[in-house]
């Protein structure tokens, strides 16, 4: 399953009312590290191919950005980028647990964890095919990915990759 074949049924032990207050928003985290809806956007474009429904680069920045929010609504996974950034704090001062600051610095191949994030990422955005436009972000590193930590150059690929494939997999539904 993925985000956007999320079902709106209730489950049976759900609250009658939700709060849907929050203090942090996911969006304000990533801003104070540099990383605002139109930086992740420049670095989407980068990679932008016309396609069926968004045959222009401005259809694809707007149909990009309701994606977003509708990725960034969801509780999930602004936890599982928050995860992302607490990674990546305690990998630059050297407090993962059995992973040397060396390590974290060098980005070793051994270390896959960056990886499965980022995949978990896309994959609950946009399910199998969001998987492949991670690779593609991750492996080409548009933008702002390239200047990132080995956490969140994963997640932010991730992140939009999920939303690129959900761009163009709902253009042409």
């Amino acid at each position: 399953m993925k985000l956007s074949d999320s079902p709106v049924a209730a489950k049976s032990d759900d609250p009658e009312v939700i709060d849907t207050t929050f203090d942090r928003d996911i969006r304000d985290i990533l801003s104070g590290m540099g990383l605002t809806e139109e930086v992740l956007l420049s670095a989407a474009m980068e990679l932008y191919v016309p396609h069926p429904g968004i045959e222009t680069k401005e259809k694809a920045e707007a149909v990009f950005r309701q994606e977003l929010d509708v990725a960034l609504s969801d509780p999930n996974l602004c936890i599982l980028v928050y995860a992302g950034t607490l990674l990546e704090q305690a990998g630059k001062s050297g407090k993962l647990p059995n992973l040397s600051r060396d390590s974290y610095e060098r980005d070793l191949t051994f270390l896959v964890c960056d990886e499965v994030l980022g995949m978990s990422i896309a994959t609950y955005i946009a399910g199998h095919k969001g998987m492949f436009e991670y690779v593609r972000f991750d492996k080409l590193k548009p933008g702002i990915i390239k200047e990132l930590g080995p956490f969140m150059d994963d997640v932010i690929a991730g992140l939009i990759g999920g939303v690129s494939s959900s761009m163009y997999t709902r253009a042409v539904v």
